[in-house]
Order: C-alpha cells, then structure tokens, then sequence
C-alpha cells in the first residue's frame, strides 16, 4: 500500500469509511463485554464504588460516558435492529447511545433511518425529552453551586456556576436584556466582547442591588489605600477580602457610595476618623434626577444605572449639594477614570467634558464644516483654568455600590 500522501482523494475517503466500521465493530464488542462484566459483578474487589467508576479508572473516560455505555451496552441486548446498524458502521457510537436512551424493539426501525439524517444533538435533545425524570431535575437542584475567587495575580475575580436548565435560563435572559441595555465600550461593538458585555451585566445588577440594601453597613465595600495615592492617582489599592485595585478604580468606586475616611499611621493603626456621610439624601436625589433627567454627558441620553457625581471630589472638600452634583451613567463614569476624561461644571450649569489630552469635547458636527465629527477645543486657548483642572479630577458615578474607603497616610 502506497504512502498516505500518494494515494488519491477517493481512496483516502474509502480508507476512512472502512476505519470507522471496524471501529464500530470493535466498540460493539466493547459494549457486549462491558454488559457481561457487568452482570457478573467483576468490578468488586477492585477499588471502585460502582461499574461504571470501575470503567471510567479502566479505560480512562469520564465516569458520565461509562454510565452512558453501561446501559447502552444492555439496552442493545433487546434491540437487534440497532445493534446491525453499530457493528455495520451505518450508525455511530454517538448517535447510537443516545437512541438506546429511548428506542424500543418496536420503534427501532424507524428510528434508525430517521437518525441518518439528523444530528446528534437532534437525537440527545428528543432523549432527553423522552427520557427526564423528576429524579433528574432533583440531582441538577441539588448539584447546584456558585463559587468564586481571587485570581493569583490579585487584579481579577473569577467566578463559576452551575444551576437547573430552568434558573439558567432565567438568569440568562435578564443577564442579556441588561446587556442589550448598557452602552458600549469604547473599542468593544465587535460580537467578540459579548461575553465581557454579558460580565457588565452581572455588575450593574449586583451594584443595584447593593444600593438598595437597608443594611448599608453589611453592603459595604471596603477600600484600604493610601491617601497620598489616591490624590496623585496613583499606586494601588487593595479590596478587603479580595484583590487588588489601581487607585483610579478606587476614586471611581468612592463615587457611587457611602464613605467613610480613616486614615491611619505606617502600622496600619487608626489614628482619626473622617467625615462619614457623603451620599445625597433621598430628597436630593429626587431632585437631581428632575433636574437633569439623563447621563449629562452631551447625547448620551441614559436614564438607567445612574448615579450622583461629586463634581469637585468630596474627599477633597466637595460639598454634597445639587450645586456640586450631576447625574452621569456608570459609561461615562469608567470614561473619567479608566479612560482619562474630565468633567467640570460652570457657573450657569453647563457640564463640559475633556478628552484625555485635555481638549474640550463638543458634540455633533464640527462647526467649520471639517470632517472631524467632534470640535475639539486645546486647552492651550485658556478652556480649563487651575479650578477647572482640579474639578476635571473629580471622579463620576458608575455602578451603585456601597462603598467605603480606608486611606493610610
């Protein structure tokens, strides 16, 4: 027999047509054994719980697939059709386990010349519908689990879940209609970040919730840092009981809560307390809300995941009144501080942004008619002065968390 790179297409194709019914052949003489060990029992002794962890040690499967071969292996006994169409090669041992799932003597037939023309995902879903049981969805109920973690590196979180197909889809429904609803990224409109969008989701429905907590001292996020980096935007952070944060992310989370400052010696140990209450009353936020109806970025619009922004920080000295405050989305709120844009507020109540290079940013068409969509203007012409500047340092609302900050000096 010639080299397989010199022998032509369609004897390739043949060789492996022949390969997969010997295969066949060899796996229903697998499934003949497996259902004689079986009924004898052979697997005690051995150090296994069952047959099928017995199997899985053996052969080296998952224990999920020797359960599946166990009882394939016995419903094929009383279904001869079925067991033609294996060793033959006219049906694989896929599609052939999931139709022992629900084939009977009488319906095998019919089945089988159906099953030439379908998946096997077609063929696991009619199982599974022909085949679930109350016992089934009672092991999913109590198998369900969610876990998380800090990674090694201390910047990320991972988490993992495992729930009924019926919560999952729930859950997987609103997760969708909250990401459908959250603003775009800059960078991110490609379908390749729908999983960080759906991650954006789970943010903004956690952050919610722990706004509206009555208990506002157990839904507290506690941030130690150090002041001086806080100020110079700087340096690190670190989340009690979890990861580390840049100093940026700090100030942005500072945004959205109710603050407490404790500022402490080299030791770590407490030396004053700080101002504790910082967040607008209810009243107040009433009122911003009529005041600017949406996100006063220009255009944005959005009415949904909004919050209270001290213009001038209050850690700064910012004063919690409608005159120091506007209401932005949590969009906006990561441009001002991951992104590097600036925000201020003048005298007659206008909002004026800045990119990060310190331009002021207009919306709409430049005025001049040019092709750039924006009008830019440098702040080398005198736009943001020393006040300007430190209100541009202020930091936005984002996620509705409830906050608080612990600074060393």
């Amino acid at each position: 027999m010639p080299p397989l790179n010199q022998r032509d297409d369609d004897d390739l194709i043949d060789a492996i047509d022949r390969a997969h019914r010997r295969i066949c052949d060899t796996q229903r003489e697998l499934f003949q054994l497996i259902g004689e060990v079986d009924r004898r029992e052979l697997w005690r002794g051995s150090g296994a719980r069952d047959m099928a962890h017995w199997l899985s040690i053996r052969q080296g499967i998952s224990q999920w697939k020797a359960r599946r071969w166990i009882a394939g292996a016995h419903a094929l006994e009383t279904l001869p059709d079925l067991d033609r169409s294996f060793s033959s090669g006219e049906l694989g041992v896929d599609k052939v386990i999931e139709l022992t799932r629900f084939a009977t003597f009488e319906s095998e037939a019919g089945l089988i010349t159906w099953a030439k023309f379908v998946s096997c995902a077609a063929i696991r879903r009619k199982a599974d519908l022909a085949t679930r049981s109350l016992e089934d969805v009672q092991e999913a109920e109590r198998g369900r689990f969610l876990r998380w973690w800090y990674l090694d590196d201390a910047t990320r979180f991972g988490l993992e879940a495992e729930l009924p197909a019926a919560q999952g889809a729930t859950i997987a429904r609103a997760l969708q209609r909250v990401a459908d609803s959250i603003p775009v990224m800059p960078g991110e409109d490609d379908l390749m970040f729908a999983d960080a969008r759906r991650a954006d989701a789970i943010l903004a429905l956690c952050s919610s919730r722990l706004a509206e907590d009555a208990d506002a001292d157990r839904a507290t996020i506690v941030v130690h840092a150090r002041l001086q980096d806080l100020v110079e935007q700087e340096g690190g952070a670190e989340i009690e009981g979890g990861g580390a944060i840049h100093a940026e992310t700090a100030r942005r989370m500072l945004c959205d809560a109710r603050v407490q400052i404790l500022l402490e010696d080299s030791e770590g140990e407490p030396m004053r307390l700080g101002r504790v209450s910082r967040e607008p009353s209810a009243a107040m936020l009433r009122q911003l809300r009529y005041r600017d109806g949406e996100c006063r970025f220009p255009g944005c619009g959005a009415r949904r995941f909004t919050q209270a922004h001290h213009i001038l920080w209050w850690g700064e000295g910012g004063r919690t009144d409608l005159d120091n405050l506007v209401l932005i989305c949590s969009f906006h709120h990561k441009l001002v501080h991951e992104h590097g844009w600036r925000i201020s507020r003048e005298q007659g109540g206008e909002v004026r942004w800045f990119l990060p290079g310190g331009a002021r940013y207009r919306a709409g068409p430049n005025a001049q008619g040019t092709a750039n969509a924006r009008c830019l203007e440098s702040s080398a012409l005198g736009v943001i002065d020393a006040d300007n500047t430190q209100r541009a340092s202020a930091m936005t609302v984002g996620e509705p968390a409830i906050t608080t900050m612990i600074a060393s000096k």
